[in-house]
């Protein structure tokens, strides 16, 4: 069974576990490290969000899809 933990990589090269480890069982486990960009928590995610949504929302095909829900002038 697969488990995603959250982590932090210190600067010195350390892994820091922002949550329990499960139990091991005495067992040696393998593991995957996939590193990410740190985000600006100080952003809400409406914001950080609104430039991808913004690619597939701001075109002509939207537009004339949501046409028929504008009042008349």
């Amino acid at each position: 069974m697969f488990k995603t933990l959250q982590a932090e990589l210190l600067p010195n090269g350390t892994i820091r576990f922002l949550e329990p480890l499960p139990p091991l069982s005495g067992r040696t486990r393998r593991v995957l490290v996939t590193l990410t960009e740190t985000q600006d928590e100080s952003l809400p995610g409406e914001l950080l969000s609104e430039p991808v949504l913004a690619q597939d929302w701001l075109n002509a095909e939207e537009d004339a899809a949501w046409a028929h829900l504008q009042s008349a002038a």
